[in-house]
């Protein structure tokens, strides 16, 4: 399989494509074809529910279930996936039971992940530079293996969206209404967040920390500036993602610069180019 990607990269017309050589630069490509389009389309929904910051909630608790893994002796990666889909069960009993708002509960989530994530870390005197890696992400270490598997989660996320899509949407603006249809709302919404749990943290490594919130919210909040119908929302949150993906990856490969800062900001740029057409339309 990776053989004839390699064959097929080796047509475009950069040097790191041709055959036979740079190939952590041939699989960051392939990875960021897999990861955008996860971030566009759970963009939407995270947009939609006014939870713009839940995925840094997610990434600080990636972050204590990584501290917890490398304690424990565990897979650093399935302890942060593990303690993060724990997280956002938490976060939706919490957001049932109570009347507390969305971003109330996601802040103090965040707050108590990164307090425990560094009290583990830095437990017995330890030192917290070792999972510096984390805070910014480096995309061309990605390996094989791991793009099969966000190749594997994409696919179940698209099949999750083509499957319950309207349940969730109904859900997410109108709950009660939801409940009176049928709607199982609480499942969809721990499915929602349990989705988000999951691309976070096993694009963590590769996309950091530090700027992995933008790419669940500048896709979709770009594309409302566009879009006409739920169609063209989803579509252009898509696109935009990959674009400015591909396009951020390029521009760290020529300019020396972190992957994760440059597709941020192809991203922002995105969004200013919405927002600029937008008055325009209006």
């Amino acid at each position: 399989m990776m053989e004839l990607w390699y064959r097929l990269v080796s047509l475009l017309p950069f040097s790191w494509a041709e055959a036979g050589g740079l190939y952590f630069m041939k699989n960051a490509l392939l990875a960021v074809l897999v990861v955008t389009p996860l971030f566009g389309l759970l963009s939407t929904m995270v947009v939609t529910n006014r939870m713009s910051f839940f995925s840094d909630a997610l990434g600080h608790s990636a972050f204590t279930g990584i501290a917890i893994g490398a304690l424990c002796g565990f897979a650093p990666m399935w302890a942060a996936a593990g303690f993060a889909l724990v997280l956002s069960a938490l976060f939706t009993i919490v957001r049932r039971h109570t009347d507390l708002q969305s971003d109330t509960i996601i802040g103090v989530f965040s707050s108590t992940a990164v307090a425990l994530g560094i009290f583990i870390a830095t437990f017995g005197g330890g030192s917290f530079t070792k999972f510096n890696t984390y805070l910014i992400g480096d995309i061309l270490s990605v390996e094989p293996g791991m793009i099969g598997l966000l190749a594997l989660l994409l696919v179940l996320v698209a099949v999750l969206w083509l499957a319950s899509f309207n349940r969730l949407l109904l859900s997410s603006i109108h709950p009660a209404l939801a409940g009176s249809r049928g709607v199982r709302v609480a499942l969809q919404e721990w499915l929602f967040t349990a989705a988000i749990a999951l691309v976070v943290t096993l694009s963590m490594p590769w996309v950091g920390l530090l700027v992995i919130n933008s790419l669940l919210v500048l896709p979709a909040a770009a594309a409302r500036n566009l879009a006409r119908n739920v169609r063209q929302y989803h579509l252009f949150s898509i696109l935009g993602a990959l674009v400015s993906g591909v396009a951020g990856l390029l521009i760290s490969y020529y300019w020396g610069s972190s992957t994760g800062a440059c597709v941020t900001l192809c991203l922002a740029l995105f969004f200013l180019l919405s927002l600029l057409g937008r008055r325009k339309r209006a």
